[in-house]
């Protein structure tokens, strides 16, 4: 077992979640790589199979060798533990190798309820916080009744929302790459005109000028600084013409914040 030991070096969890499955406790932890692994110690004592032969197991299993990690899980008595777990879309290829001919008579129910739910109650603890399965609640949201409606109105929602806040990233990132390309390019044509660069100098030397009569400072390198960490530039000159817009507006209301009146550019 050294050499198994050796040969995978730990990932690290940047969370973990304890997991009700029915009757039995499931550790899941988040690691570095972004993926969702549970606990393989857990599963097969919930089972009632050895965790060495399993894991002797997926090792010579190709596919599933390639799930196969090792990560310090937070335990409450002994603190952090190296402990073998599997990556959470692997549990169902997995548990069909499993014979249940291997198992007590009473565990075969609860293999065939891993088969089909451990996957997903796994991944969605740590999607949307559910860390308990309810066996009845599916059959609960086949009632017509003002929870079951207003529960149903906020999945959706939320489902809007989660489609929304994707869209944005993706839209945001579509407008970081034409900047890049812009940028790259070298195009005059995409950029601010002359004239549009002296109302954002205007603009800056304003604001400048009434912050320094508060701080006492000399305020044009952090105004500077600030409009070009928001707009991702690192000149004044470089910004797209298409966000000219976006800045003049940024900069009129920094103004009227710190002065409370209007701009004069």
């Amino acid at each position: 077992m050294a050499d198994e030991q050796s040969a995978l070096e730990p990932l690290t969890v940047i969370d973990q979640r304890e997991v009700t499955f029915y009757d039995d406790e499931l550790t899941a932890v988040k690691t570095e790589d972004g993926d969702i692994y549970v606990a393989l110690t857990q599963m097969c004592s919930a089972l009632g199979i050895d965790s060495q032969a399993q894991t002797r197991r997926i090792r010579r299993h190709p596919v599933l060798e390639d799930g196969l990690q090792r990560v310090a899980i937070l335990t409450t008595h002994r603190g952090r533990q190296d402990s073998y777990v599997l990556r959470v879309d692997l549990v169902p290829l997995w548990l069909t190798g499993i014979s249940t001919k291997a198992l007590d008579e009473e565990k075969r129910p609860k293999l065939e309820r891993f088969q089909r739910e451990a996957a997903k109650v796994l991944w969605q603890a740590f999607q949307s916080g559910r860390l308990t399965i309810e066996p009845a609640f599916t059959d609960l949201l086949e009632r017509d009744t003002p929870a079951v409606r207003a529960y149903k109105t906020a999945l959706a929602v939320a489902q809007i929302a989660e489609q929304q806040v994707v869209l944005e990233a993706q839209l945001l990132d579509h407008e970081r790459r034409l900047e890049q390309i812009e940028v790259t390019l070298g195009d005059p044509g995409r950029q601010i005109t002359p004239e549009q660069a002296s109302q954002i100098s205007q603009a800056v030397k304003a604001i400048a000028m009434a912050l320094g009569k508060k701080t006492g400072r000399n305020e044009y390198g952090g105004v500077y600084g600030e409009l070009y960490r928001r707009f991702e530039i690192t000149s004044y000159k470089q910004l797209p013409a298409r966000r000219f817009d976006a800045a003049m507006t940024f900069l009129t209301e920094w103004y009227m914040e710190v002065t409370g009146v209007g701009p004069p550019f």
